[in-house]
């Protein structure tokens, strides 16, 4: 059984799902996720499109679908027997069916660990109690859970193996009918339908200055699959200046001169194809609130975590209008000494993040426990 609760996991599950069927086509693969994990050949018995949450509110909203998920996931565990469970990510919910496997009697693999470094290091106890073993996608957390007392492994990082575009920049030009000789700023607001509707208009605010003030300026936006096109239209308000392109992410984020980008792991993606970004997010007030109080490190997109220093900006909140995106946007497009300096640091975290074939490995360490527990027994 497997439990991914986002796109991001959708997109890391579905390259263990893939793994895990090659090297042992027998097996069966079920639980949460989303197309990606589907189409490999895991039964889905919730979509991530139902489970996307933006904030502490948006979760009380939902308490009883929730609740409901829970349930129906722990009896699929009862009744299932699976010989592992795999949790990626979305602690929420990941941990406490964690609890539910242990007192079954079912063994729990974490992938993808949770974010505990930056505001929920009281978890990592519950973690030690709860969790068998760990696959881990970044270089820090293998020690950090191994020093509490958690069989983690660093499998180096699975983005490693997806990042691929399918057309030259020329074709990327050509095909969307951009100008050869301007730059490109690229949107990437998120894969929720909430994201989109609390960043992109303050991104449309900060482009259409941009535009105003330099003519060598184009902007193209990235449509999630997740998220209604006629959405994106709704906030643009049939604004010329802002291409929408679907099924175009990896080329946006690689031929693109600036990219604002909402955190997550659009963010780490973005800064593997080396060019510079400018990072947002906004979440409702009260959420805000309560993480500033649990949050103990200076920044949170995984670029300048991964890299223990700030390298690229961010604009979180109240400090996420376009007055200051504006300033910073500029020096990004136009001071070159600035643009190289970033790029080199990215390119510092790409040599950080491990060789590719985390897919691979994850899966050999889960395929090693459930061979190990059969021996047992």
């Amino acid at each position: 059984m497997i439990v991914a609760g986002e796109a991001s996991g959708d997109l890391h599950g579905s390259g263990l799902v893939r793994e895990l069927m090659q090297k042992e086509p027998e097996l069966e693969v079920f639980g949460v996720g989303g197309d990606k994990m589907k189409q490999q050949g895991a039964r889905l018995l919730y979509h991530i499109n139902e489970m996307s949450v933006l904030g502490i509110v948006d979760v009380i909203k939902r308490f009883r679908f929730f609740r409901r998920v829970y349930h129906d996931l722990v009896s699929a565990l009862k009744e299932k027997r699976p010989g592992i469970l795999i949790l990626i990510d979305y602690p929420g919910m990941n941990l406490k069916l964690a609890k539910a496997a242990q007192k079954i009697g079912i063994e729990v693999f974490y992938y993808i660990a949770p974010q505990v470094w930056a505001w929920g290091a009281n978890r990592i106890q519950k973690m030690v109690k709860l969790v068998n073993r760990m696959a881990v996608i970044i270089p820090f957390e293998e020690k950090m859970f191994s020093d509490a007392g958690i069989d983690a492994r660093f499998v180096g990082h699975p983005l490693l193996e997806v990042l691929k575009t399918r057309m030259s920049r020329s074709e990327f030009i050509n095909a969307n009918h951009l100008e050869n000789k301007k730059k490109i700023i690229g949107l990437l607001p998120g894969s929720r339908q909430l994201e989109v509707k609390r960043l992109l208009p303050e991104m449309s605010c900060t482009v259409d200055t941009l535009i105003k003030k330099h003519d060598d300026i184009q902007v193209v936006v990235s449509r999630a699959s997740s998220v209604s096109k006629q959405l994106y239209e709704d906030i643009l308000n049939a604004n010329c200046n802002i291409k929408i392109l679907e099924d175009q992410t990896y080329e946006i984020m690689k031929y693109s001169d600036l990219l604002i980008v909402a955190s997550g792991t659009a963010t780490l993606e973005s800064a593997l194809f080396k060019t510079p970004l400018i990072i947002v997010y906004k979440v409702d007030p009260i959420s805000y609130q309560i993480g500033k109080r649990l949050v103990r490190i200076e920044n949170i997109g995984l670029v300048n975590v991964i890299a223990e220093k700030t390298i690229v900006p961010e604009f979180i909140q109240n400090h996420f209008n376009c007055k200051e995106l504006v300033p910073a946007a500029e020096t990004l497009l136009y001071n070159t000494e600035i643009r190289e300096e970033i790029i080199s640091d990215l390119t510092r975290i790409r040599n950080k993040l491990g060789e590719s074939g985390a897919s691979a490995r994850t899966a050999e360490l889960i395929l090693e426990m459930i061979d190990s527990k059969n021996d047992d027994s």
